[in-house]
């Protein structure tokens, strides 16, 4: 089984980041933010904006959208629906500048990002920002993985160089309950999503 990116961004050959999964296109993050007072009337009242800007620059949109409402008090506002977030969910009252730190960074790196959100909270700013060392790739499976660091270990390597060859056969590495372990033990967090799972470091 082999990796569908290098291990680290660190490693990666122009040709390579070019094939990264989160890196092919740029995803753009949108949210629908309506009024409240409309809805409590019994209308639909609101608009798509753009999340990957500045907080400043979407709370102009949300402003806009509010003073473009026939009621006469429209100064409340929720998030109703999102795109683009990955596995990520948002609430209806998510803080702004929250939306706009993962909406830009899931820009900047891909659904990667989206999935770090998920798994360390989409108001940690401090680990939000963790984000490019904790990125360990996407890869197949968790047994793909395990089998690279093996492989990096020179544990492959050395069982070729010191096992007599009519014993090869019968000598085998458990990296699927290596891989399984570094879960376990947190050394590692996983997400899957996209035909493979997103790998971080655990103890960042």
């Amino acid at each position: 089984m082999s990796e569908t990116e290098p291990t680290t961004p660190d490693n990666e050959s122009e040709g390579a980041a070019e094939l990264r999964p989160e890196t092919k296109q740029k995803i753009q993050p949108h949210i629908y933010v309506a009024s409240l007072s409309d809805y409590n009337s019994g209308r639909l009242h609101g608009i798509w904006l753009d999340a990957d800007v500045d907080e400043e620059t979407l709370h102009e949109g949300v402003l806009a959208m509010l003073a473009s409402s026939t009621e006469p008090h429209a100064e409340e506002y929720a998030i109703h629906d999102y795109e683009n977030f990955g596995p990520l969910r948002l609430g209806e009252f998510d803080a702004l500048d929250n939306v706009c730190r993962i909406a830009q960074g899931i820009a900047e790196h891909g659904m990667a990002f989206a999935h770090w959100a998920s798994l360390v909270g989409s108001s940690n700013a401090d680990m939000l920002e963790r984000f490019e060392d904790a990125y360990l790739g996407h890869w197949e499976d968790l047994e793909a993985y395990a089998d690279s660091l093996i492989d990096d270990l020179g544990l492959h390597e050395a069982v070729g160089r010191t096992v007599p060859e009519f014993l090869a056969a019968y000598v085998h590495v458990d990296t699927a309950g290596f891989g399984r372990d570094l879960e376990l033990s947190g050394d590692i967090a996983t997400s899957a999503g996209d035909g493979g799972i997103y790998i971080f470091e655990g103890r960042v």
